[in-house]
C-alpha cells in the first residue's frame, strides 16, 4: 500500500484511442497496490488544438471537480470539494519515437522483486513511486503537476518542509550550465522565492542561478498549487478567454487558447516580472491571436498574481529528459549495468551480451544480441543476430526470417507498429538511425535517415524528396513518408518489402511508390493503443509461461507467484494452467520411465481420506515388492522427475487460489481433499498413470472453476496429489530397509526396546521432503534420557491365537492408561493409513512389517497362521506429552518395528529403521522427515545427511567432541515444558506448499538450515559451548522463518525472561509448543530457571526437566 494516499490520479492524453487503454493501465496499477484502492482515476483526452501543459492542466482540474463534486452529491462544480483532497495531474504530452504508447508507458529494463503481482516498470511507475513514497509525502491537500517526459530522482534524505506551507511549489533538479542552456532553469532568491523563469537564456543568463553546489535548478520536475490556489485555478474555467482551455468552452464554443505551465501559469508569480513584461513577454505584435493571448494573460495576473513561488531545490538529485534521439534512449536502456533483462524468455541466454538489454520479449533459438543493443516487445526466432546499438521493437516471430537477411549495421532502430486507419487495423513496419535527428531538414549539414546522409540515401534508392513531403512542409525523418503499409493490388506490405528495402534489401522504387506510405510522425498518431497494449500484455504472459516452465523443468528456485497472479489479473489463468498440465507430464516423460508396480504398504490417498469420512477406502495394491521402480534418463539430475512433477501440481493449486482471491476470496488455502469426484485421479497417480492422472485432474477442474470457493476446493485436491507424488517419491528410501528373517523365537516370549528422545540442535526441517532430496538436508541432534529415563519404548510377542492385539499406553510403561484394539480380520486394518484411526501407528507398522496384508485374498487368521504360527500382540508407549517435539511419534515408529522385528524373528539394523520409519510415515500419510529417528535410534551426538536426489538416504554420523564435553553439555541441557500442544502436521504442509512455490526467504532459510546443521557439528567437535549456544539461537530463528506463528506469546515471554541465564534457546521440533530447550551459560542451574519462571506468567503444566546424554540410543532388553 502506498505510504500516500492520493484523492485523485488524473492522466492527459494527446489522442482520444489512448484515454480507454491507458485508463486500464491505470486500472491495473491500481489493482496491484500501486494505487490506493480508494483512489478515483480519470484519463482526459486534451482538445485537438494544441494547449499547452497550462491549458492541460487547467482542463484536467476541471475534470477531476467535476467527479469529486457529483461524488459529493452536488450538482454543480464547487470549489469545496477541494478542500482535503490530495489530487496529481500527469500530462502524457507529445508522441514518442521510440515507444508507440508514449514515454509514459515506455518499458524499462528492471524487474521489481518486491511486487507481489509480476508487472512491467514503466516511467510513469518510476514517477508515480517517487513521488508518491517521497516527493508529494506529507504535502496539504491541493494538486501536484508532473510531465512524463521525464524521469527524475531524489536523495533518500530529501523530506520537503510543508511547516506552514502556502502558495505554490516548484521541484527543482540540479542540471550543468551546458544542458539548461536547451531548457529553463529557474531563478531564485536568497529565501527560495522564484524571481523569474529563464528558458533557452545565454550561458551567461543562465549563470545568474547557480546554486552552491555549482548546479542550476532546471525547470524540470513537479509543481504542487496548495488547495487555495488550486481554488483560483479552478475559477478560470469560467474565465474567458482561458476557458479556452477545457472542455466546457470547447463545447460553449469558446476559441482554443494554449497556455504554458510553466511560462505562463508559473511564470506570472514571478516576483522580477512586472505586468507589462508578463503581458507582453512573447506576444505577437499584432494580430487577433496576441490579443487573444494578452486577454489572457492579464486574467492570469490579475487572479493568481501575489500568489507565492517557492522553490524546493534538490542537490544530488537527477533529471533525465526522454528526447526524441534514438541514440540517447537506447543509452538510457543500457548505461545502467546494475539493470538487467526484464521479464522476458531468452532460450539461448549465452547469446545475450552483458551490455544487450530484453524487454518483454521472447527470444527462441540462436539469437545474439550484442553489447548496447536492445530488443523489447518482440517474438524473435533465430538465427539472428542485433548488432551494438540497434533497437528491434513490436516485432513478432513471423518477421524473424526477414531480420535475419536484412543487412543491419549498428544504431539500427527498427519498429513493428500497430495502427488503425478508419475501419483498417494494420501494421506497419519503421526504420530509423539511432544517430538521425528526427527534426533536422533534409538538407542541412549532418542530416541523416538510417544514418547515411539523405543524398547518398536518395542516389541508392532512387527516391525523390517530393516523394517524401509535400510541398511547404517540414522536410525532416519524423515527417517524410518513407514507410509502405498497404499496396492497391497486394495488400498489406511486411517488413521485407518496407524496411528491407529502405535497408538495402530486394525491392524496387516503383513498388515502393505504388504502396500506402506513412511518416513515423503519422504512425505514431494513428498508434492502435490498446492493440500495442494488448500486444505487449500478451508477450509478457507467453514469456512468463515459458519462463514458469523453465523454472520448474530446471529446478530453479525462482518464486513463481507474481507470474501466476499477474497472469490471473490479465484473463491469462487457462493457457496457464494448460502449460501447467504439459510441463507435469513432459517433465516426467523427459526424465524418467516410470514401470507399472506395486507398491508395498502405500494406501491409496482418495481412498484414505474418505475413510476419514466413514468411507470405505479401496486398494488394488498387493504386499510383495515395496520399492520404488524409477528409471532415470541420460544427464537427468536422479529425483528431478518427481520433484517436478509435484511441484507442478502445487503450482496449478497456487494458480486456483489466486484466482480464487481474485475473484473475492473462496476460504482457507489449507482443507480436506477427498472429494469423490477426484478419486479416479488421484487412483491412476498412485498407479503411475501420470498421462491419464494429469488429464483427469484436468477434466475434473473444469468443473470448479465458476466460483471461488469451489477454485479453492480445487486446489486443495490439487495439493493432494502433489502430496501423492511426494509420498512416492520418499518411499523410495525403503531401497535402504534391508532386513534378514531367522528364527522365530518362542510363542509367548517378549522383545522389548526403549529409547531416548531427542533434542534437535540445529537444522531441523532441512530433513523434511521435499527438502531433504531437493536442496538436501543436514541436522544436528543429540539422543537424551529425561529425568535419567529412557521416555519412548515398545515390547512384541507371539500369541497363539491368529489375531493382532495392539495396546498403545499414554504416560509410559507401566502406565494404566491404555488404548486396546482387536484386529481378527484384514478390514480391521484397512484404516492403517489414517493417522487418526484407533491404532493407526500401530496396524501401520504391523502392515510395513509384512506381519499381515490387508488387501491379500487371504483372511487374516490365515495369513498370520501360515507366516507366524499365530498371532502377534504389540505394546508402544511414551512418557512424553503429545507435541512434545522431542520426536516421539517418529522414534516409537522405529521402536515399535525392531520390537515387532525381534518378536518374529528377523534382523535389522539401525539405518534399516531410520529408513523403514521414514517409509512408514509416508505410509500412514503423516508425511515428515528422518531427524526425529536418526536422532532417538542412534546415541549421543550426531550429525545427519541427505543429498539432493532420490532415492533419499539418510547418512549418520556419530561426533566424537573432546573429552568433557559431554558432561559440561549434559549439566547445561534443561528442558521446560512450555503447556502449549501443537502437532508438527498442523506446520508441515504450510511449510511444503511454501518450499514449491520457493518464497524468496524460504529458499535463503532453507540454505541457512544446512549451513547451521554443518557449524553445530563443528561446534561440537570442538567442544564450543558459546558457538553451540548461538547454533541453537540461529536454529529457533530458522524455524520462526520456516513456519510463522509457531512462538507462542507466552513461550515468546519465557524466552526473554531467561534469556540472561542461557547461552541459546529454542523450542524443541517444529515449534509452536511442547518443550523448551535451554542451553544454560552455566552448568546445573535449572533452580535458576525454576526462580524466573516463577515470576513468569505460564502455563500450570510447565516443569523444568534435566536431561542426560544417551550414548546408546535404541536399546533392546533381554528376551523375557
Amino acid at each position: 500500500m502506498p505510504a500516500f494516499s492520493w484523492t485523485v490520479v488524473v492522466l492527459t492524453c494527446q489522442h482520444k484511442d489512448s484515454v480507454y487503454a491507458f485508463h486500464r493501465e491505470l486500472e491495473l496499477r491500481q489493482r496491484r497496490g500501486c494505487l490506493c484502492a480508494s483512489t478515483l482515476l480519470l484519463t482526459v483526452q486534451d482538445r485537438q488544438e494544441p494547449l499547452g501543459s497550462g491549458g492541460a492542466t487547467l482542463n484536467a482540474l476541471l475534470v477531476a471537480a467535476e467527479h469529486l463534486s457529483s461524488r459529493a452529491g452536488h450538482t454543480v462544480v464547487t470549489a469545496d470539494v477541494l478542500n482535503d483532497a490530495h489530487i496529481l495531474i500527469l500530462h502524457t504530452g507529445r508522441d514518442f519515437p521510440w515507444s508507440s504508447c508514449s514515454r509514459a508507458f515506455s518499458w524499462l529494463p528492471v524487474e521489481d522483486p518486491g511486487l507481489g503481482v509480476q508487472a512491467p516498470i514503466c516511467c510513469l511507475d518510476v514517477l508515480l513511486s517517487h513521488l508518491t513514497q517521497q516527493v508529494c509525502s506529507g504535502s496539504p491537500p491541493g494538486v501536484w503537476v508532473c510531465s512524463t517526459d521525464m524521469t527524475f530522482t531524489v536523495p533518500a534524505n530529501f523530506v520537503p518542509s510543508w511547516d506552514s506551507f502556502s502558495g505554490v511549489c516548484a521541484l527543482a533538479l540540479p542540471g550543468d550550465v551546458s544542458y539548461a542552456v536547451n531548457h529553463g532553469v529557474y531563478l531564485s532568491g536568497q529565501k527560495g522565492h522564484v524571481r523569474d523563469i529563464i528558458y533557452k537564456g545565454s550561458p551567461e543568463r543562465i549563470r545568474q542561478a547557480l546554486m552552491h553546489d555549482g548546479k542550476v535548478p532546471l525547470v524540470s520536475g513537479p509543481v504542487f498549487f496548495s488547495r487555495p490556489v488550486a481554488e483560483k485555478l479552478l475559477q478560470l474555467h469560467v474565465t474567458p478567454p482561458l476557458d479556452g482551455c477545457t472542455y466546457l468552452g470547447l463545447d460553449s464554443g469558446a476559441p482554443p487558447f494554449q497556455l504554458s505551465l510553466f511560462l505562463d501559469v508559473l511564470k506570472c508569480l514571478c516576483s522580477d516580472l512586472t505586468e507589462d513584461e508578463f503581458v507582453g513577454g512573447g506576444a505577437p505584435a499584432s494580430g487577433p491571436r496576441g490579443a487573444l493571448l494578452q486577454r489572457g494573460r492579464k486574467e492570469l495576473w490579475r487572479i493568481l498574481r501575489g500568489t507565492p513561488l517557492t522553490l524546493a531545490y534538490v542537490p544530488g538529485g537527477s533529471y533525465d529528459y526522454m528526447t526524441l534521439s534514438g541514440k540517447e534512449h537506447v543509452l538510457r536502456l543500457t548505461r545502467d549495468p546494475a539493470r538487467g533483462h526484464a521479464l522476458s524468455h531468452i532460450q539461448v541466454a549465452s547469446g545475450i551480451s552483458d551490455g544487450g538489454r530484453i524487454i518483454n520479449s521472447v527470444l527462441e533459438g540462436e539469437v545474439t544480441v550484442a553489447t548496447g543493443a536492445v530488443v523489447q516487445h518482440c517474438h524473435l526466432q533465430g538465427p539472428l543476430r542485433v548488432p551494438f546499438g540497434c533497437l528491434l521493437s513490436g516485432l513478432e516471430a513471423s518477421t524473424s526470417p526477414d531480420v535475419a537477411r536484412l543487412p543491419l549495421d549498428h544504431d539500427i532502430i527498427i519498429q513493428g507498429h500497430r495502427i488503425k486507419l478508419g475501419d483498417l487495423k494494420l501494421k506497419v513496419y519503421t526504420v530509423m538511425g539511432g544517430l538521425d535527428d528526427l527534426e533536422l531538414p533534409c538538407d542541412a549539414q549532418g542530416a541523416s535517415f538510417a544514418n547515411i546522409p539523405w543524398h547518398l540515401f536518395f542516389s541508392r534508392t532512387g527516391i525523390r524528396p517530393e516523394d517524401l513531403w509535400e510541398a511547404g512542409g517540414r522536410r525532416c525523418p519524423l515527417e517524410a513518408r518513407l514507410f509502405p503499409f498497404l499496396h492497391p493490388t497486394e495488400g498489406g506490405v511486411g517488413l521485407a518489402g518496407g524496411v528491407g528495402w529502405l535497408l538495402g534489401g530486394a525491392g524496387c522504387a516503383q513498388r515502393w511508390r505504388k504502396a500506402w506510405r506513412l511518416s513515423l510522425k503519422e504512425v505514431l498518431s494513428l498508434t492502435h493503443q490498446e492493440a500495442e497494449l494488448r500486444w505487449r500484455e500478451t508477450l509478457l504472459f507467453l514469456a512468463g509461461r515459458k519462463r514458469t516452465k523453465d523454472a520448474l523443468m530446471g529446478q530453479s528456485d525462482v518464486c513463481l507467484l507474481p507470474s501466476f497472479r499477474a497472469a490471473v489479473a490479465g484473463g491469462q489463468q487457462g493457457a496457464l494452467l494448460d502449460m501447467l498440465d504439459d510441463s507435469e507430464y513432459a517433465s516426467l516423460c523427459f526424465c524418467c520411465r516410470w514401470k507399472r508396480i506395486d507398491w508395498k504398504c502405500h494406501p491409496s490417498v482418495a481412498a484414505g481420506s474418505a475413510a476419514e469420512q466413514g468411507e470405505e477406502p479401496q486398494r488394488e495394491d498387493s504386499l510383495d515388492d515395496g520399492d520404488v521402480h524409477v528409471s532415470v534418463g541420460e544427464g537427468a539430475e536422479p529425483g528431478a522427475q518427481l520433484g517436478v512433477s509435484a511441484r507442478c501440481l502445487s503450482c496449478i493449486a497456487d494458480v486456483l487460489t489466486s484466482w480464487a482471491e481474485a475473484e473475492g476470496g473462496g476460504g482457507l488455502r489449507s482443507g480436506p481433499a477427498a472429494n469423490q469426484n477426484w478419486r479416479a485421479a488421484y487412483v491412476l497417480l498412485e498407479k503411475g498413470e501420470l498421462k491419464g492422472g494429469v488429464r483427469a485432474l484436468a477434466a475434473q477442474r473444469a468443473d470448479w472453476l465458476s466460483r471461488p470457493d469451489l477454485l479453492v476446493r480445487a486446489a486443495r485436491h490439487y495439493e493432494g496429489a502433489a502430496q501423492v507424488l511426494l509420498r512416492r517419491a520418499v518411499m523410495s528410501s525403503q531401497k535402504f530397509v534391508a532386513i534378514g528373517q531367522g528364527e522365530l523365537p518362542p510363542i509367548g516370549q517378549w522383545h522389548e526396546v526403549e529409547c531416548p528422545a531427542r533434542i534437535d540442535l540445529a537444522g531441523g526441517w532441512s530433513d523434511t521432503p521435499p527438502l531433504a532430496f531437493e536442496r538436501g538436508g543436514c541436522v544436528t541432534n543429540v539422543a537424551v534420557k529425561i529425568d535419567s529415563r529412557r521416555p519412548i519404548g515398545a515390547r512384541a510377542r507371539r500369541i497363539r491365537r491368529p489375531l493382532l492385539l495392539l495396546v498403545s499406553h499414554s504416560g509410559g510403561r507401566d502406565s494404566d492408561v491404555a488404548a486396546e484394539t482387536v484386529c481378527e480380520t484384514a478390514d480391521h486394518l484397512r484404516d492403517y493409513c489414517q493417522p487418526n484411526a484407533p491404532g493407526a501407528l500401530l496396524k501401520a507398522v504391523c502392515v510395513c512389517a509384512g506381519v499381515a496384508s490387508p488387501t491379500s485374498q487371504d483372511a487374516l487368521a490365515l495369513q498370520l497362521t501360515a507366516r507366524w504360527g499365530g498371532g502377534l500382540e504389540l505394546h508402544g508407549w511414551s512418557a512424553l506429552p503429545t507435541g512434545s517435539g522431542l520426536g516421539t511419534s517418529s522414534i516409537l515408529a522405529g521402536a515399535l518395528l525392531a520390537a515387532v522385528y525381534g518378536a518374529t524373528g528377523r534382523s535389522y539394523s539401525r539405518d534399516a529403521l531410520v529408513h523403514a520409519v521414514l517409509h512408514l510415515e509416508q505410509v500412514l500419510t503423516t508425511g515428515g522427515g528422518w531427524q526425529d529417528q536418526v536422532g532417538g535410534l542412534e546415541g549421543g551426538l550426531k550429525v545427519g545427511r541427505s543429498q539432493a536426489r532420490l532415492p533419499l538416504q539418510v547418512h549418520v554420523e556419530r561426533l566424537r567432541p573432546p573429552d568433557g564435553f559431554a558432561e559440561a553439555l549434559e549439566r547445561r541441557l534443561l528442558l521446560v515444558y512450555t503447556g502449549k500442544t501443537r502437532l508438527a502436521r498442523n506446520l508441515l504442509q504450510d511449510v511444503v506448499r511454501n518450499w514449491y512455490a520457493r518464497l524468496p526467504v524460504m529458499v535463503r532459510n532453507a540454505h541457512e538450515l544446512v549451513t547451521n546443521g554443518e557449524d553445530c557439528a563443528r561446534a561440537c567437535l570442538d567442544g564450543c559451548l558459546s558457538s553451540l549456544g548461538r547454533c541453537l539461537d540461529r536454529s529457533w530463528q530458522h524455524k520462526k522463518t520456516m513456519a510463522p506463528g509457531c512462538e507462542p506469546a507466552s513461550v515468546r515471554l519465557m524466552m526473554e525472561a531467561l534469556r540472561p541465564l542461557v547461552l541459546g534457546q529454542s523450542l524443541a521440533g517444529a515449534g509452536g509448543g511442547g518443550f523448551l530447550c535451554l542451553l544454560t551459560r552455566q552448568p546445573d542451574q535449572k533452580d535458576e530457571v525454576v526462580r524466573v519462571l516463577a515470576n513468569t506468567p505460564v502455563s500450570d503444566d510447565g516443569g523444568v526437566h534435566t536431561v542426560q546424554l544417551d550414548l546408546d540410543g535404541l536399546t533392546v532388553l533381554q528376551p523375557v
